[in-house]
C-alpha cells in the first residue's frame, strides 16, 4: 500500500493506492464518516489483479477539511473531486466500488461526469433511496461525535455503532479505531472526520435521492444488500432490481448497514462480479 496526496479541485486529497503494478483499477470509496483505510482488507484482496484507489472524502480521513462546508459537502462536489482524482491518474475505465455515500458517489458519477468510464458499478447498503429513519440516525451521531479519553474506550464506541458492519476480528476493530481517530486539543480522541460534512443534510436535503440517476443508468450493477439494513430497505432493493440498470442484489447474512468488505465470501461475491462471471 501507498499513500498519496492530490490537488483536486483546489482541495488536497488522500487517498491509498494497491497493486500499482496492474492496469485494470477499482476505485473502493468508503462510507459517510468513515476512511479509506476501510478498504484495506478488500483492497489487498483485489490487489492480486486490480490495481485499487481508496481516496479519503472531503473532511474525512487525512484529506482536507472544507473551508465552504455548506456547498462542497455534497455528491456534486464530491463527483467534482473524483473526476479530477481519475483525471489526473490517467484513468480512462475503471470498476467502482462504493460503500454507502461511495456507492452514492458512483451512482451519480456514473449517471454524469463520469457516464461512460465507469465499467461495473458495486453499491454495498447503498441504494438511488435511502430511509429517512435510518438517515436521521447517522446525522445524530456524525454531526455531534463523541469524545473519549483513551483509544480503548474510543474502540468501544466504535464496536457499538458499528455493529451491523458483521463480524470483524479484534485485530480488524483495533485497525478500524486507531486509522480513524484524531486527538482533540483537550487530549481527547474522536472519530477523525469533519462534523460539518453533515450538513449535507441540511443544505442538500435531496442529495441522496438519485432515481432519475439511477433510471439513467446502462452498465452492469452488483448491490450488496446488509440483510438487516436499515438504510437500504428491502422494497427499495426490489425496485432496484426492477429498474435502470436492473441491479443484481444480494443479501449479506448477519449484516445490517453496511457489510465490513472483510470476509472471503464477500470478497468472492466482489471479485466474480467485477471479472464479469
Amino acid at each position: 500500500m501507498d499513500s498519496r496526496y492530490l490537488l483536486c479541485e483546489g482541495r488536497e486529497l488522500h487517498y491509498t493506492e494497491w497493486g500499482a503494478q496492474h492496469d485494470e483499477t477499482v476505485i473502493a470509496w468508503h462510507g459517510l464518516a468513515r476512511t479509506c483505510r476501510d478498504m484495506d482488507d478488500i483492497a489487498l484482496h483485489l490487489a492480486q489483479r486490480y490495481r485499487v484507489i481508496c481516496p479519503d472524502t472531503l473532511g474525512r480521513g487525512l484529506s482536507q477539511w472544507s473551508p465552504e462546508p455548506e456547498r462542497e459537502y455534497c455528491l456534486a462536489f464530491y463527483v467534482k473531486l473524483a473526476e479530477s482524482l481519475v483525471n489526473q491518474l490517467g484513468l480512462e475505465r475503471f470498476h467502482w466500488l462504493g460503500t454507502s455515500m461511495g456507492g452514492a458517489i458512483g451512482t451519480l458519477a456514473a449517471a454524469s461526469r463520469l457516464r461512460g468510464r465507469i465499467r461495473r458499478l458495486v453499491l454495498n447498503d447503498n441504494g438511488p433511496q435511502l430511509a429517512d429513519a435510518a438517515i436521521e440516525r447517522i446525522r445524530s451521531y456524525a454531526g455531534s461525535p463523541a469524545a473519549f479519553a483513551t483509544v480503548g474506550e474510543l474502540e468501544q464506541y466504535f464496536r457499538t455503532i458499528y455493529k451491523p458492519y458483521g463480524w470483524l476480528s479484534d485485530v480488524q476493530w483495533r485497525r478500524l479505531t486507531e486509522t480513524s481517530t484524531r486527538r482533540l486539543p483537550d487530549g481527547r480522541v474522536t472519530p477523525h472526520y469533519d462534523p460539518a460534512m453533515v450538513m449535507q443534510f441540511t443544505h442538500h436535503r435531496d442529495d441522496y435521492l438519485l432515481w432519475d440517476a439511477w433510471d439513467s443508468l446502462d452498465l452492469p450493477v452488483l448491490c450488496l444488500r446488509g440483510e438487516s439494513s436499515d438504510l437500504l430497505l428491502a422494497e427499495t432493493a426490489d425496485a432496484m432490481r426492477q429498474r435502470g440498470p436492473r441491479a443484481v442484489v444480494i443479501e449479506i447474512a448477519d449484516c445490517g448497514h453496511a457489510p465490513a468488505l472483510n470476509t472471503p465470501a464477500q470478497y468472492a461475491l466482489v471479485e466474480r462480479f467485477l471479472a464479469g462471471a
